[in-house]
């Protein structure tokens, strides 16, 4: 089983580092030692919240800047030890409605991090949060890093070009760059304003409040859900593997659910609400990618990394915050 290594004086940067993601990046090198920069462009409809490091305030620099401002990068990206790359436009939806904007934030911003480094700070290790979004849909299951990538949106298209700018600054510049896929993260401090992406936490709140939760179509396909404490694990401890230079890694769980089973779930945990189901609109129906069920062996056996908590314990956990914290996030 892995064990994180303590980061006293070393310094992080973390874009993104108000958002879901980001800052609970933040809060875990913080709680290892690290001095802690965080850097976001608070943008709307995403989801930067100062709530999110209330906690850690007085422990962390924040930078309201954005990512596709080169200069601002470059000035902060200077003297870090590690970059946690967590910025970046999110919604599926958004990417179709939108592509200029997703090709913008998600190709332009990760150009202008990995410029910045490769001119200011090459040796600065650098994780990239990836996505599952990157795949498409499955030819074959469990996936894994030899899959084909064939995204169905602009959002998975444009996140490959990401993964791919960072891993060519690897290879080309010999910078410690690695990329870590990600797959459907809920937890603690993710926005409930509305149900563009994090869809897992956007039913809790529909359930606390008790409110219907919608299922588009049968609610059959398998999908895998991610604890964020346990994702948070899976960069830090990339930041610090010397083996995950110029790598890319799938994060995954130990098992896969059928969407519906999960809706259900929530509605048992937060014991208000109720599951209905609905036609699949046309919009979503046209980017849905089917049973997604991933493996984690290469994360395993190159980092020592596996999931340590159970879907029911981390919808526990979740479930207990927003109980305190709703307000704060609605």
């Amino acid at each position: 089983m892995y064990k994180l290594k303590q980061m006293k004086g070393q310094k992080a940067l973390v874009t993104g580092g108000l958002g879901f993601i980001g800052s609970n990046v933040a809060h875990r090198l913080v709680g290892l030692g690290a001095k802690v920069t965080v850097y976001d462009a608070c943008l709307d409809p995403y989801g930067w919240n100062y709530a999110n490091v209330r906690e850690i305030r007085e422990h962390v620099r924040v930078v309201k800047a954005d990512t596709r401002d080169f200069d601002k990068l470059c000035a902060h990206v200077k003297g870090q030890d590690y970059v946690f790359n967590c910025a970046g436009q999110v919604s599926h939806l958004d990417s179709m409605k939108d592509p200029w904007l997703d090709l913008d934030i998600n190709c332009k911003g990760n150009l202008n991090l990995l410029e910045a480094a490769r001119r200011f700070n090459d040796q600065a290790r650098i994780v990239y949060c990836g996505t599952r979004a990157q795949i498409g849909r499955a030819m074959y299951s469990p996936i894994d890093e030899a899959h084909p990538t064939n995204p169905v949106d602009i959002y998975g298209i444009n996140k490959l070009a990401g993964e791919k700018y960072h891993l060519l600054y690897a290879d080309v510049y010999g910078m410690p760059v690695t990329s870590l896929r990600l797959n459907n993260v809920f937890g603690e401090r993710h926005q409930m304003k509305h149900c563009l992406y994090g869809i897992l936490n956007w039913f809790i709140r529909l359930a606390l409040e008790g409110r219907d939760i919608t299922i588009y179509g049968s609610g059959k396909q398998l999908r895998e859900y991610n604890y964020v404490q346990d994702v948070v694990d899976a960069l830090v401890l990339a930041g610090q593997s010397r083996k995950a230079k110029g790598r890319f890694y799938s994060i995954s769980t130990r098992k896969a659910m059928p969407f519906l089973e999960m809706a259900r779930q929530v509605v048992k945990e937060v014991g208000r609400g109720r599951v209905v189901k609905a036609p699949w609109p046309r919009e979503r129906k046209q980017i849905e990618v089917g049973n997604v069920v991933s493996s984690y062996r290469k994360a395993k056996r190159e980092l020592g990394w596996e999931p340590r908590t159970s879907f029911e314990a981390g919808l526990e956990k979740t479930v207990a915050f927003y109980r305190e914290r709703l307000p704060e996030y609605v």
